[in-house]
């Protein structure tokens, strides 16, 4: 959310000696020119931009209006075409597109959060009828008005924080009201309050990004794919929270890939690019060869939260796609990290190839380390911002390989063109690629090692349609070279193209038939 990039201390004037008058002006005005506001005055909600009788729905001078918006990259290249976008008070609008169809871009642009290397050309953004300001009014500005909650949600909370105090976020409003909007999002407050937002799952960390943008009831929410990494309950809770904005004074932008998802919740719907392809059955791979990659038994999972694994057996040979599902929260991806050495299991043997893998990464040899690697759910947070794809891509490649930098420099563009990438794309960082590219780019940075075993965490969740049917085309071209791969998903379509499914289920591994009729995400009967 945007508020947390403004840690401005909120200044107390009563604290103030009237003889010191002279010095507190000097130091508001300071401060102010510094963009370190104060959060908000305590006890009011973030409703400045539509307090009644400011604009009505249906009100065309109200809400927010975008006229012939252009972003170009530096060098000049367009990056999204000319988009004009009206949302009036009461509205939900989604944006939707295929990845890298501009769709994060434009909402960046409106908000004046373009990153560096991009740079907003020509267009009219308006609020409530009056130009949205630039440079530093514009922080104030979002500050006033604005929750965002960002693509990479758990990236925006910060991990020493406990839940409680990431949704209150400094403001002072009532802790009932906070406990019970995470209730209503279906998350556990007697047992989530008071825990560090580093351990929540993907899906609690998403909801409680999207419980601190609620908490205040801002005048303009942006939510940007936030159905990512939910399953099907979850899911329809966040519909039910953004249900009851419309008809109101505030807007609400959803961004998706999911065009399901956003027929469901908005009044209007703007597809960005090209139109979305349908769901495309990934090729299978060549199969199982029958020669084991990993075998593991006895593992015995825990988090401080509680038991997650107890006495799990898990199987994967040559070619193999294995799925593994479950509840938000119930430890999926924690038994990724376990394979990867970051999070050692309490028990539990594994064997590599036949030979014996250490449950610490630093216990691993080069050929261990090498041989398992592991594909993050957030692929923004496991790229450095600093750092251009290709000289990420060429790091790998000569620190897995041992090749020289230059040779590992020369063998960049074959790697982006093995992940379905524009070579073009080495000279960008990775905020100036669409979600779907940097989910690439992040593949492609694993591919580097040639691993036998890709642990990969709900990599198709915040793709289009299109983009999922590629990804899961390059992991069946993968798998046809021996690679085998352990896929944790909330999506039964991906979880039908694998071998076999694995449910995650009350501290138990139990199989799955990947084939029979289930619906579009895994239900379950349990909140997080």
């Amino acid at each position: 959310m945007l508020r947390q990039n403004l840690p401005g201390v909120p200044l107390n004037p009563a604290a103030l000696a009237a003889p010191a008058g002279a010095l507190a002006l000097l130091a508001v005005t300071a401060a102010l020119s510094a963009g370190g506001v104060p959060r908000r005055a305590a006890g009011r909600p973030a409703r400045s931009g539509h307090r009644a009788g400011d604009s009505r729905p249906g009100d065309p001078a109200g809400g927010l209006s975008v006229d012939g918006l252009a972003v170009e990259t530096a060098g000049g290249d367009s990056v999204i075409g000319t988009v004009s976008l009206h949302v009036r008070p009461g509205e939900v609008v989604a944006l939707t597109g295929p990845s890298g169809g501009g769709k994060t871009t434009v909402i960046r642009a409106v908000l004046g959060l373009l990153p560096p290397g991009l740079r907003q050309t020509g267009g009219d953004v308006r609020w409530l009828g009056e130009p949205v300001p630039r440079g530093r009014a514009a922080r104030r500005w979002r500050r006033a008005h604005v929750a965002l909650v960002d693509q990479d949600p758990a990236g925006t909370l910060d991990p020493l924080l406990t839940v409680g105090r990431a949704v209150l976020d400094g403001r002072r409003l009532p802790e009932a009201d906070a406990r019970a909007l995470l209730t209503s999002l279906g998350l556990d407050t007697g047992r989530l309050w008071t825990r560090r937002a580093h351990r929540l799952s993907g899906g609690q960390a998403q909801r409680v990004a999207l419980a601190r943008a609620l908490l205040g009831d801002p005048a303009l929410l942006v939510l940007d794919e936030p159905t990512s990494g939910l399953d099907a309950a979850a899911l329809a809770l966040v519909e039910r929270a953004l249900a009851r904005r419309r008809g109101g004074g505030a807007v609400t932008v959803v961004i998706s890939h999911d065009r399901a998802f956003a027929a469901r919740v908005a009044d209007r719907v703007h597809e960005l690019g090209p139109p979305a392809a349908e769901p495309v059955p990934a090729a299978g791979g060549a199969g199982p060869t029958g020669e084991p990659v990993l075998e593991a038994g006895g593992l015995v999972l825990r988090r401080k939260s509680g038991l997650l694994l107890d006495g799990g057996e898990l199987h994967l040979a040559r070619g193999e796609l294995v799925a593994v599902t479950g509840q938000s929260g119930c430890g999926k991806t924690t038994l990724l990290r376990a394979l990867a050495g970051l999070h050692p299991p309490e028990a539990g043997r594994a064997l590599l190839l036949g030979r014996p893998l250490p449950w610490r990464l630093g216990d691993r040899d080069r050929e261990a380390l090498r041989a398992v690697q592991f594909v993050a759910q957030d692929p923004a947070g496991a790229l450095n911002p600093a750092h251009r794809v290709g000289t990420a891509l060429a790091r790998a490649l000569a620190r897995t390989s041992g090749a020289t930098r230059a040779r590992a420099r020369d063998e960049v563009p074959d790697l982006l063109r093995t992940v379905g990438l524009d070579p073009a794309l080495a000279g960008r960082r990775p905020g100036e690629l669409s979600g779907g590219q940097r989910q690439r780019v992040a593949i492609a940075r694993a591919l580097a090692a040639r691993p036998v075993l890709l642990l990969a965490d709900e990599i198709t969740s915040a793709l289009d349609a299109a983009s999922a049917s590629g990804v899961l085309r390059l992991l069946a071209d993968l798998r046809a070279g021996g690679l085998a791969v352990l896929l944790v998903t909330h999506d039964a379509a991906v979880a039908r193209g694998a071998d076999r499914v694995l449910r995650l289920h009350e501290r138990t591994l139990d199989a799955r038939t990947p084939h029979a009729r289930t619906p579009s995400r895994m239900e379950h009967d349990d909140r997080a």
